[in-house]
């Protein structure tokens, strides 16, 4: 009998069809979620439904709900109080950038719950060396706690640096943790932890993950980057723990990246959110939450400048905190908004934001990469860079290497540095964290790293992108439509 292949095919078609829209249609997502999914799933048979696996499925609500409610941080009174004296200081204050920074503090407190840290002292660092030396120095210097979260914490030559001063600290007495994304870390398992662990420390992927086969999802990953060290210094930004953060893969060559030394009462909201993923992590080994702990929340005294909220978001929320706040800084922006991302991929509420900022007349810049970590990410990038050329934004490509940077800066007054990109994955799928500063000095530090980062960039002109070739914008159309999964 002869096979009629046209049938076969026709019914694969159908039933890849069906398939696609119940997978599609089962769990709640935005409608361009919906239909990027539905072109790769019906486009592209049996691959598509591949994608969907490391790339589609939900986090189960078990997991959320145990990162929503497993710790409850006592700061409610504390930010109620807050609230009140804010108001009060707003109405009688001479500072400009406290009253102009008014509602976005209060829009932290309601969304996050992040308090106003007040007299913070901040470091900045833009490259590995000289982040990993002074991180280090304060590792070794550390008497009581150890906590560290990354989304990559690689076994090369630095990761084996760093888990070694943490073995050596473990055998002193000092409580360390470490928290590593399985996804990010990808090639470091929990047998390059086994002798920190020996030696009386902890080291668990976050949610304790087991491995990368048993978990193929690239959503939901762990992408903050956090360090705590006596609950009297902290970090945040967007340096991770590898080789190719100090400059050391022929890949990307020097690594240009932006992360802040914080000390004050700033490091308490680090530590909070420390302390939400690793009971979240490891409920069996969890952090006493019954009260605040002076061991990780001291008293502390620094008489700096910066006041600063530290804001967290992630799939476990509703709201999408730090791009609300990257939103309300771009339209807070009267003469500048200067802006660092590797991944230029806004959803259309973003891309609003910077329309109306750069219609109203404000120098809005965006500096990005000038090579690809990601293909497709890549090529979405250029797409959208491509579009807000056409509309007025200075769009850069850094050429010094590869910039990694998630930095925004609005009229050297408010800045925000941390591990959100400008893009849907750290929107929407990623748990990610940013320090917004709300300082005359550290906002014009970074506009200065910005200037110099521009003499080793190039500016994209509308007639640049317009000679692309023809096949180069096909690609990148094509990039841009799978933008709400990328």
């Amino acid at each position: 009998m002869q096979i009629d292949w046209g049938l076969v095919f026709n019914i694969i078609v159908f039933v890849n069809a069906i398939l696609a829209i119940i997978t599609v249609f089962r769990e709640k997502r935005d409608i361009a979620a919906i239909w990027a999914w539905l072109l790769v799933l019906v486009f592209l048979p049996v691959v598509g439904f591949i994608a969907y696996a490391f790339l589609g499925r939900k986090l189960p609500k078990n997991r959320l709900f145990q990162l929503q409610s497993h710790v409850k941080m006592r700061l409610e009174e504390r930010l109620s109080d807050q609230r009140q004296q804010i108001g009060n200081e707003v109405k009688n204050s001479s500072d400009e950038i406290v009253k102009r920074a008014y509602n976005a503090v209060n829009m932290f407190m309601t969304t996050d719950s992040a308090f106003l840290a007040r007299q913070n002292k901040v470091k900045i660092f833009t490259t590995g060396k000289d982040f990993f030396h002074r991180m280090i120095e304060d590792i070794e210097g550390a008497k009581k706690s150890i906590h560290i979260e990354f989304y990559t914490f690689y076994a090369d030559k630095i990761g084996t640096e760093i888990r070694d001063l943490l073995i050596k600290k473990a055998k002193e007495g000092l409580e360390v943790r470490v928290i590593y994304d399985s996804w990010g870390s990808m090639g470091t398992t929990r047998k390059f932890f086994k002798d920190l662990t020996a030696a009386g420390g902890h080291a668990l992927p976050f949610l304790n993950t087991r491995s990368v086969l048993l978990d193929s999802r690239v959503n939901f990953r762990d992408h903050r980057k956090i360090v705590v060290i006596d609950g009297m210094f902290g970090y945040v930004g967007g340096f991770n723990i590898g080789d190719q953060y100090l400059g050391r893969k022929k890949k990307f060559g020097n690594w240009r990246d932006t992360h802040i030394r914080v000390i004050g009462s700033g490091v308490f909201g680090l530590q909070a959110r420390f302390i939400l993923d690793w009971n979240a992590t490891s409920p069996k080994n969890h952090i006493n939450e019954d009260h605040v702990d002076p061991r990780y929340f001291p008293v502390t005294t620094t008489k700096g400048s910066v006041n600063m909220q530290v804001v967290s978001s992630g799939p476990d929320q509703d709201l999408q905190q730090i791009k609300m706040g990257y939103i309300r800084l771009i339209t807070m922006a009267q003469n500048y908004c200067w802006i660092q991302s590797p991944y230029l991929i806004p959803d259309d509420s973003v891309l609003d934001a910077l329309r109306i900022a750069v219609s109203s007349g404000v120098d809005v810049r965006i500096m990005v990469p000038s090579m690809p970590d990601h293909p497709f990410v890549y090529r979405a990038t250029q797409y959208y860079a491509r579009q807000l050329a056409e509309e007025g934004v200075k769009i850069y490509y850094y050429q010094n290497g590869f910039m990694h940077a998630k930095t925004m800066v609005i009229d050297d007054q408010i800045a925000s540095v941390g591990s959100a990109n400008l893009d849907y994955r750290s929107f929407k799928l990623n748990f990610e964290i940013n320090a917004f500063m709300y300082d005359k000095t550290v906002s014009q530090q970074l506009r200065d790293i910005y200037l110099k980062d521009i003499a080793v960039s190039q500016l994209q002109t509308v007639k640049m992108f317009n000679e692309q070739s023809p096949w180069l914008k096909f690609k990148q159309t094509f990039s841009r439509l799978l933008a709400p999964i990328l």
